[in-house]
């Protein structure tokens, strides 16, 4: 129970602390440097200026290879006239999170069938982000046009992290006699999904119990497959 305890209010820390920051950026389209397909021509590094309701989008100065002040206006997009195009916009990153896998399932091992867990665990996320932003125009009763930002993230990366177990005679083979939570460290790949605010992605990994029944642990470095939900940390 001391390992479940401690767990418990690590994860709760850091869910606390971090889904403010979730909220308040993830799907937050800022001023920044994107790629992007304009007017249908190839893909090309722009810096979209967000400001307010106004979109100043720039392209390259062609001499200097950079934005600079003499760098190309080639859109502008302002809620207060009528707009028709939906622009696309996509950016790379490293992508940090904090994931939880609260359901793992197991592949039948020894002398034990399938197995569907839920053990409480945390883990630290390190990977590629994709981040893609829509953008369309609507009009209200009023006349009046509205942007609508629509945003979809893709990780894929590693993770490792901590998580506990329920040990008993059943996964010993009999080796032991005593019930208790045995404390694992788990690691793996997983591919995360996000859409909006919403972040939820499939893992695979595997475990290693760290005390002395490790030995004996039918699911010693045995891979599993689970469900994912993170937080971005960065």
């Amino acid at each position: 129970m001391k390992i479940k305890t401690l767990l418990t209010a690590v994860i709760c820390t850091i869910f606390l602390q971090s889904c403010s920051l979730l909220n308040k950026t993830s799907s937050e389209f800022t001023s920044d440097t994107y790629k992007s397909k304009m007017n249908g021509d190839s893909v090309q590094t722009i810096y979209v200026e967000n400001a307010n309701d106004t979109l100043k989008i720039y392209s390259k100065d062609v001499a200097n290879k950079d934005f600079s002040k003499n760098a190309n206006k080639i859109y502008v997009s302002d809620t207060n006239k009528k707009q028709t195009d939906a622009l696309s916009f996509y950016k790379n990153s490293l992508d940090v999170d904090f994931l939880t896998i609260p359901f793992k399932y197991r592949p039948n091992e020894k002398n034990l069938p399938k197995q569907f867990t839920t053990n409480l665990n945390g883990a630290v996320f390190l990977g590629r982000r994709t981040d893609r932003y829509k953008i369309k125009y609507s009009k209200d009763p009023l006349n009046k046009y509205h942007r609508n930002i629509t945003h979809h993230g893709f990780s894929f990366g590693v993770f490792t992290g901590f998580g506990a177990t329920a040990m008993n005679p059943w996964v010993t083979e009999e080796k032991i006699s005593q019930e208790y939570d045995g404390l694992v460290w788990s690691k793996g790949v997983a591919g995360i999904i996000g859409i909006n605010n919403f972040t939820v992605g499939i893992a695979v990994g595997f475990d290693n119990l760290l005390d002395k029944n490790r030995k004996v642990w039918i699911y010693q470095q045995k891979l599993w497959y689970g469900l994912a939900f993170g937080l971005n940390l960065n």
